[in-house]
C-alpha cells in the first residue's frame, strides 16, 4: 500500500522541483491502494510543492455548454477531469482561475499571479493566460497515469503556434459567476477538432528521443514528466513544418 511518505519520495526520484511550479493531470484509479485514498495523494502533492506552485486542472468544457449550461460557476461547477482535482479545486487555500471551460485551481506562492486574468481569456489556452504563464515560467507538467492525449498545454501550443483546423470561428456566449458573486461575460472561441486531443500521443516517442519527456513511476501509474518550454519549441517546430500534423492520427 502506498503511504504519503513513499508518494513523496518517488516525486523526488521524478526530479520534481520542489520550489518550482508544476502542473498535475491525473488518473487516480491508475495509482493504486493508498493509505487514506485521494485526500492523501493530494496531501503528497501539496507537501511536496509547499514552497513551489501546485496547479491541476479544474475544467469544465463538458458541462459548460451554450444553451443546456452556458454558465462556469467559479466555487460551484464541478471540475470534469477527475476525482483528485475535483477534490483538490475545494481544498482551503486553492484558488480557481475564472475561465469559463478551462479553469485550473491552484496553490502556492504564485498561485494568483498564474491564474489572474483568465475570464478576459476567449480561447481554451490563449495567449497570456495561465497555460501561457506555465510557459513562461518553464514550469513541469505531470502525467500520473495518463499519456499525452491528457496534456492540455499542447493545446495552448496549437493556438500560439498557429496550428490549423482545432479551433472554432464561431463564439460562443459563455459566463463565469466570479468569488464575489458577479456574472462575467466570457465569450469563447471553442474547440471544434473531431479528434480532441487524442493524437498527441504521437508526439511522444520523438518527446522521449529528445530527452523532453521521462518516464517514471507515481503510486502504480506511469508517470510522465516534462517541463514546458522544450516541449513547445519540439511542438512549434513540427506545426511549423505541417500547420495539420495534431489534427490526424
Amino acid at each position: 500500500m502506498h503511504t504519503i511518505k513513499t508518494l513523496k519520495n518517488q516525486l523526488s526520484d521524478l526530479k520534481i522541483n520542489p520550489a518550482g511550479t508544476l502542473l498535475v493531470h491525473s488518473a487516480y484509479k491508475c495509482i493504486g491502494e493508498v493509505d487514506g485514498r485521494a485526500d492523501t495523494v493530494l496531501d503528497a502533492l501539496m507537501e511536496y510543492m509547499e514552497s513551489g506552485t501546485l496547479l491541476l486542472p479544474s475544467h469544465t468544457w463538458d458541462n459548460v455548454k451554450k444553451g443546456t449550461n452556458p454558465v462556469m460557476d467559479v466555487l460551484h461547477t464541478p471540475s470534469c477531469v477527475g476525482i483528485l482535482t475535483e477534490i483538490f479545486r475545494n481544498r482551503a487555500g486553492v484558488r480557481r482561475s475564472l475561465h469559463p471551460t478551462h479553469s485550473l485551481s491552484a496553490t502556492g506562492k504564485d498561485a494568483e499571479e498564474i491564474l489572474a486574468g483568465e475570464e478576459k481569456i476567449n480561447t481554451p489556452c490563449g495567449k497570456d493566460g495561465a497555460y501561457y504563464k506555465l510557459w513562461e515560467r518553464n514550469a513541469q507538467i505531470l502525467l500520473i497515469g495518463v499519456n499525452f492525449g491528457r496534456n492540455t498545454f499542447i493545446h495552448g501550443i496549437e493556438e500560439w503556434d498557429n496550428a490549423e483546423g482545432f479551433i472554432s470561428t464561431q463564439i460562443t456566449d459563455l459566463y463565469t459567476i466570479d468569488y464575489n458573486g458577479n456574472r462575467l461575460h466570457t465569450p469563447q472561441y471553442r474547440h471544434n477538432s473531431r479528434l480532441g486531443s487524442d493524437t498527441f500521443v504521437k508526439l511522444e516517442p520523438q518527446a522521449i528521443q529528445e530527452g523532453i519527456l521521462s518516464l517514471g513511476r507515481f503510486g502504480d501509474a506511469t508517470a510522465r514528466v516534462m517541463y514546458t518550454q522544450p516541449l513547445r519549441k519540439m511542438v512549434a517546430e513540427i506545426i511549423k513544418t505541417d500547420a495539420l500534423y495534431l489534427q490526424r492520427f
